[in-house]
């Protein structure tokens, strides 16, 4: 009877005694990883859940990767500090979660979303090398990626650049990977700036595990007969495209679903051009002379020897960036399935502030990241061209990390502040003791931040963080098991003097 394929195949017990410690009624769903039981059921009996060899193995790998990591960064002369959970709300780019102070009627606390300020407090008061695996919370919208509440490596150092911390968090990966996965990493990353990103792949995170590369086009189509993309240059958009070398063949209602694609992102439309052994085959083709037609095969590299489907897309910069990128991303995703390959790159240089809906400016990521120095001078005549030294760790079209190297400048950092429309006398208010820490000697510092959460789920070859959590809550931040969030009781709505005006409305 020995089985060699089962840890205890060659294991007999002989029972002399048996004493039941409880008795369990029969489970909601069969636990084996074979279980068809849906998401909610799945959640609500989470205990048995994560009974599954699959959750077990998912929760030693997050064990895994936290001792590994507290191993690595220990070993490069760093120490780990607790920062608090119940702070000052400050503005940091998501909704805060609020927490009545009972002791002092009328304030609240917030839940962090980072400890970003208390890590730059640390570097002023001499930790060089801080980390910490930090809990953040963010009341944001969910999506299969993003939860209420995550974990993330957590990482600050004085006297540093980016050339610092990328080698840092490599060697970091490449010991998570190798050690926890048995996944070995080529390193050096390869490195691009957000404006490369944006006009090569459409996005900021590109998945490099696949080629569809994107090119400009907008020099071929100024002054074109092709009325449509020739006014959307000289509005001052491009005209880009994609060429799919498998595309060629496709049937017209497969073009339409890729033009329905594009038009979701908020693109006119979406022009083909086909090349293979017949020909060139275009609706577009009778408003184009035969320069355009050869500039464009040539910019693409398409032939009658090397067939292709040329997909092309005009109008606002962002909108073609964005329609394009969405467009690639769904091309993609056939030629990565079954890819279990790790294809990992820095993206640096993003822009320090975009648009608000008001007119006026907000930052890109964080107020507090260090514009290039270069570019400084245009923060009071053109804040939108000043870049910063912002970076992103990005791993098969996913964002695992963001950091950036801080302001450690008084002025500078009120500088920012006004950019966003915050005056001296709000700043002091919100962020005084941040200002005042600068004026004792800060260093320079930066560092950054990967979620562990998501780096499970990309070592694993999964497209959910929902696994790799123990008690993960659902699209809207509901968790089934216990009920939360749960109405509270008036006493203590009273003893925390909040009055709660949805109950009313529901009553």
């Amino acid at each position: 009877m020995v089985n060699s394929g089962m840890g205890t195949g060659e294991v007999e017990v002989e029972v002399s005694a048996a004493e039941v410690f409880n008795r369990s009624k029969v489970p909601p769903f069969n636990i084996t990883d074979k279980s068809q039981a849906s998401d909610e059921l799945r959640l609500k009996y989470r205990y048995l859940d994560l009974r599954r060899d699959s959750m077990q193995s998912n929760l030693r790998m997050r064990h895994d990767i936290a001792f590994k990591t507290r191993e690595f960064l220990s070993g490069e002369d760093f120490i780990e500090v607790e920062t608090p959970m119940l702070v000052r709300r400050t503005p940091e780019g998501a909704r805060d979660y609020i927490v009545p102070s009972r002791l002092q009627p009328g304030r609240f606390y917030a839940l962090p979303q980072s400890p970003q300020l208390y890590k730059q407090i640390l570097m002023v008061s001499g930790v060089d090398k801080y980390f910490q695996l930090a809990r953040c919370l963010r009341d944001e919208d969910l999506r299969a990626d993003r939860q209420p509440e995550h974990t993330q490596i957590d990482i600050e150092m004085s006297f540093i650049s980016e050339s610092d911390i990328f080698p840092l968090a490599e060697r970091l990966m490449k010991k998570i990977f190798s050690e926890v996965a048995g996944i070995e990493l080529e390193t050096p990353f390869p490195i691009i700036d957000y404006d490369e990103a944006m006009l090569k792949y459409g996005t900021d995170k590109p998945d490099l595990r696949f080629g569809l590369e994107i090119s400009e086009c907008s020099d071929i189509f100024r002054g074109s007969g092709f009325s449509a993309f020739a006014s959307a240059v000289e509005k001052g958009g491009a005209v880009r495209g994609i060429s799919w070398p498998g595309g060629t063949g496709q049937s017209k209602s497969q073009i339409k679903k890729l033009e329905k694609l594009v038009r979701g992102a908020g693109a006119g439309g979406l022009a083909t051009l086909s090349i293979d052994e017949n020909g060139v085959e275009s609706p577009i083709a009778k408003f184009l002379g035969e320069g355009e037609i050869s500039a464009l095969l040539e910019r693409f590299g398409a032939s009658a020897s090397s067939p292709s489907l040329i997909l092309l897309v005009a109008g606002e910069v962002a909108v073609v960036e964005k329609s394009l990128g969405t467009l690639r991303t769904h091309l993609g995703a056939e030629l990565v399935e079954g890819n279990s390959g790790m294809r990992f790159l820095w993206v640096n240089r993003f822009p320090l502030f975009v648009p608000s809906g008001s007119g006026g400016w907000e930052p890109a990521h964080h107020i507090f990241s260090m514009p290039l120095e270069a570019d400084i001078p245009r923060i009071d005549t053109d804040p939108g061209a000043v870049r910063g030294h912002l970076y992103d760790l990005v791993c098969n079209g996913t964002e695992l990390g963001s950091g950036s190297i801080r302001i450690h400048r008084r002025e500078l950092q009120e500088k920012l502040f006004g950019v966003i429309g915050i005056g001296q006398e709000e700043a002091e208010r919100k962020f005084g003791f941040l200002l005042e820490a600068f004026e004792y000697g800060a260093p320079p510092h930066g560092g950054i931040a990967i979620g562990v959460d998501r780096l499970a789920m990309i070592m694993a070859g999964e497209s959910s963080i929902r696994d790799f959590i123990a008690f993960p809550k659902t699209q809207s931040a509901t968790s089934l098991m216990e009920g939360a969030p749960s109405e509270i009781e008036e006493a203590i709505l009273e003893e925390l003097h909040i009055r709660v005006t949805e109950r009313n409305k529901r009553e």
